[in-house]
């Protein structure tokens, strides 16, 4: 496999171009031929419109980019962008996956198509220098190669009486468009709650699944009653697709457009009304073209996402961990 260094300069030689399995190329064009858009839904605070499926870089992806093989990234970012996804949602505290994602968009020359969605936080669970925080946005700022970042969030709850403060500027001036903060631990939700009452925020991101469904109690009313945007992150749960293995998926699935686990997991995730973007994570670009897939169809309602509740209870559990 290409190094970073190999893949940047073939890059820029021959634009990268995609290789993908024909039979999924296949399967997408099929859709695509027959008209389909991507369903998108409007950010609360401005009513610009983004498609329900984004693209995060933890996990996977920020393994890939910490490794320096970062062909199938860009193979990722280029299908992401093709297929008519904006939102990229990453963070200085996933490793490499800022600049690599920046240099990879650079050179392909999609800078400007990507809704670029990263985050802040020195507090390191105490207090957050002001300038160590400018500091780190200014990298990112550097990495993307963008006069103006669409969204940086607060990661973690991080000290927002200084780090939002440090936002609010910064959309003053006009070099981010968006701000927010984000949390993906149940304990933190109370916290997360008081910061969207104190805070005049246009974005929270935070983890939801078919499993994993006590914000949509706790935290999506208070996002719908203020106008807040959600980025959904960890849409496929802790372990969903370990216990989907194996498992056929519910013939009525294909009524919603879902035709594997993850469409079905992503759907369920986009349908709340409060949802604005889902964000999973993948390096791998046919991964990365059936994700984008459950943006087609329709979302289900509420009957119909009740039932994948019950369909995702009756799945085997995931084995045990040896300890």
């Amino acid at each position: 496999m290409l190094t970073r260094r190999d893949w940047f300069r073939t890059a820029a030689a021959t634009g990268a171009a995609l290789s993908l399995n024909p039979r999924v190329l296949g399967a997408w064009e099929g859709r695509a031929w027959k008209g389909q858009d991507l369903i998108s839904r409007a950010i609360p605070s401005s009513g610009e419109q983004v498609p329900i499926i984004g693209l995060g870089s933890s996990a996977t992806f920020r393994r890939v980019a910490g490794s320096g093989e970062v062909e199938p990234l860009g193979e990722v970012l280029r299908t992401f962008v093709d297929k008519g996804a904006r939102v990229f949602d990453t963070a200085p505290s996933y490793g490499d996956s800022e600049e690599v994602a920046g240099e990879l968009a650079a050179q392909m020359g999609f800078s400007e198509r990507i809704f670029w969605a990263t985050k802040v936080n020195v507090a390191r669970g105490g207090s957050a220098d002001p300038a160590a925080a400018r500091d780190q946005i200014e990298r990112s700022f550097g990495y993307f190669g963008v006069d103006t970042i669409d969204l940086i969030q607060v990661h973690n709850l991080g000290d927002p009486p200084t780090q939002v403060g440090i936002l609010q500027e910064l959309k003053q001036e006009g070099r981010i468009r968006y701000l927010g903060i984000t949390s993906t631990r149940k304990q933190q939700y109370p916290a997360l709650a008081q910061a969207m009452q104190d805070y005049p925020l246009d974005f929270i991101g935070i983890d939801y699944a078919a499993n994993n469904t006590s914000a949509a109690d706790e935290i999506f009313p208070i996002a719908m009653d203020r106008g807040i945007g959600i980025l959904v992150y960890v849409p496929f749960g802790r372990n969903l697709f370990t216990r989907a293995s194996g498992q056929e998926l519910p013939e009525w699935a294909s009524g919603l457009g879902a035709t594997t686990w993850a469409q079905f997991f992503l759907k369920f995730a986009a349908a709340h009304p409060a949802v604005t973007c889902v964000t999973p994570a993948t390096s791998n670009p046919e991964h990365m073209l059936d994700n984008i897939g459950a943006a087609m169809g329709r979302l289900p309602d509420e009957d119909e996402q009740a039932r994948m509740v019950e369909v995702v209870e009756a799945l085997p559990p995931a084995p045990r961990r040896r300890g």
